[in-house]
């Protein structure tokens, strides 16, 4: 049975029981985890794993086929053996705030219908980064965007998790945002949705608050020029 992807439904749990089923030199594969294995610009998770009286730090998870691998920093326990895993909270909560921020800009510029999107971005621990195309591109929209961002977030708004067929995904517009997302979404049978409540649904498989009251005050500290149409903008929540 692959590994059950416990932070694919409850992104809050931190603290888990799982089983090894398998390991290698510097690894473990457990039977169900809450280590977010990183993609779609989210990093994967680290914390630490408890199992014998000891406690054995997870430097990295990462998909592996249909299971996730957890890169251990000591000791590798051998298949069959109990363990608690245990997330680094304040690390995995962070690109929870973040990632959601970054959704909540996406759908507010294309709600604005301005022409412009976001094309790509990178989740880090204490920032993030955005690429928008976006040819109207200026400070001053931006900051009348990230403005706009920071009311709704004072304001507040549910963030849900769904699954669709993928006959309903498909009949919602925009659901899926750049190429590899499309092309993607045409193989899925099921599609998992994150949902903005009355403003935003995107297809997605990371991590992400339950209320973007969570996100705190976004603040822009960089723009880059990488085009005439192409910006690049990195933000830190404050």
């Amino acid at each position: 049975m692959p590994t059950d992807p416990i932070y694919l439904r409850d992104a809050y749990a931190r603290r888990f029981e799982a089983v090894v089923t398998a390991s290698g030199d510097d690894y473990v594969v457990l039977d169900r985890t809450a280590f977010y294995p990183g993609g779609g610009g989210q990093p994967p998770d680290s914390g630490a794993l408890e199992f014998g009286g000891r406690r054995v730090d997870v430097v990295e998870a990462s998909k592996m086929g249909e299971d996730v691998a957890h890169r251990l920093q000591g000791e590798v326990p051998p298949p069959g053996t109990a363990v608690v895993g245990e997330l680094d909270w304040g690390r995995r909560y962070a690109h929870m705030r973040l990632h959601t921020a970054i959704h909540l800009l996406d759908a507010l510029l294309l709600r604005r219908n301005v022409g412009g999107e976001i094309t790509g971005g990178q989740i880090y621990d204490d920032r993030a980064r955005v690429d928008f195309d976006w040819p109207e591109f200026s400070r001053e929209a931006l900051d009348g965007l990230v403005e706009e961002a920071n009311s709704e977030i004072r304001r507040g708004r549910r963030v849900l998790v769904k699954y669709l067929s993928r006959e309903e995904a498909m009949a919602i517009p925009n659901l899926a945002r750049t190429a590899p997302g499309r092309e993607l979404l045409a193989r899925l049978s099921t599609v998992r949705v994150v949902e903005i409540e009355g403003l935003d649904v995107q297809m997605d498989g990371g991590t992400h608050v339950a209320d973007i009251g969570e996100i705190g005050t976004i603040r822009p500290t960089r723009v880059e020029n990488k085009g005439r149409r192409n910006k690049r903008v990195e933000f830190i929540l404050e």
